[in-house]
């Protein structure tokens, strides 16, 4: 078998995600407004969801990868926004439909997760970073996630 192309990747967050995010937290905003609780527990649980969403955004404003590549010989690199690069290894991944979501560990510990979504890279990119993932799943990760 031949070895396959390398497949590199500027990345940004999605931002599909966030406004998921903003949708899940206005629903629960409307549960709290309907459900029969005192003013003051709705004052107080109203602002947990708003804290927690404005957390949850800021941490995915912050993403530290720039850039990710995967090279022939299976060995991931990934581009920090500091500028330095970092080695990793793919932990795991899942593919769904149009969606891919990679797990990696960088070699100095830690984990990072990369979205890959309609909104934030190419049809064709996640479609060869599918194919390539189905071929090497037994052998470098599993496809759980």
């Amino acid at each position: 078998m031949t070895s396959a192309p390398a497949i590199g990747f500027e990345y940004r967050p999605s931002r599909l995600f966030g406004r998921l995010l903003m949708a899940v937290a206005g629903l629960a905003g409307l549960a709290v407004m309907l459900a029969g609780l005192t003013f003051w527990l709705k004052v107080a649980l109203l602002a947990c969801i708003g804290l927690s969403l404005l957390r949850t955004l800021m941490v995915l404003g912050q993403h530290p990868v720039r850039a990710a590549g995967w090279a022939a010989d299976g060995s991931w690199s990934l581009r920090l926004h500091q500028g330095e690069d970092a080695m990793a290894t793919l932990a795991s991944f899942r593919a769904l439909g149009a969606f891919v979501l990679l797990r990696l560990r960088p070699v100095g510990g830690g984990e990072i997760v990369l979205l890959l979504a309609p909104d934030n890279s190419d049809a064709d990119l996640r479609r060869r970073l599918r194919m390539r993932l189905a071929i090497a799943a037994p052998e470098e990760a599993t496809p759980r996630f």
